[in-house]
């Protein structure tokens, strides 16, 4: 049997930032910053996927583990997001942090969903980004730039998702009633 190696510093980071315990960085990218880039390998395939590719349309990235219940929750709900809005204007795209990649495409064969989700076992893009709980989402304009940061995760965001997201793309709101007789 083969002995994987995980950093003490990498297991310790991420839980405290399962437990919202990790201290406020000053490098967390605010509302208002440019989206960092960067490139990393599909959980779907030996593609690699980079955040610019979807410059132009508005992205809602996602930060995700299989082991984070409040994820488990949103994953379903971010689906039913991203089909409500056209695909050559809004992307989701999903960042799993999982160290065990087995694990996160098992979640995902449970959890099916329509949008892509890249692995980061070694959490660079965490500490890029400044996270500091989990899930963590950012809402992503058309030109690259940062225009909402989520923390956490409760059903009862999602109006409030779906209105920043229609905002963003100069959709008008449907009426309360519209929308439930979808």
């Amino acid at each position: 049997m083969r002995k994987i190696r995980v950093p003490v510093a990498h297991l310790i980071s991420v839980t405290l930032l399962a437990f919202g315990l990790l201290p406020a960085r000053a490098g967390a990218v605010e509302p208002g910053q440019p989206a960092p880039s960067f490139s990393a390998r599909s959980l779907e395939g030996d593609s690699t996927l980079n955040l610019a590719q979807y410059k132009g349309k508005v992205v809602f990235l996602d930060f995700w583990a299989s082991w984070c219940q409040p994820c488990q929750t949103a994953m379903p709900l971010i689906e039913s997001l991203r089909l409500e809005f056209p695909a050559d204007q809004f992307q989701v795209l999903a960042v799993n942090v999982d160290q065990d990649v087995t694990k996160a495409k098992a979640f995902l064969t449970r959890k099916k969903v329509g949008y892509p989700s890249v692995s980061d076992p070694e959490g660079r893009l965490p500490a890029t980004y400044g996270l500091k709980t989990m899930p963590t989402s950012y809402l992503i304009d058309r030109n690259g730039v940062v225009r909402a940061v989520h923390a956490g995760f409760r059903s009862s965001d999602m109006d409030a998702l779906r209105t920043e997201i229609r905002n963003l793309l100069g959709t008008p709101a449907v009426p309360a009633n519209a929308e439930a007789k979808r």
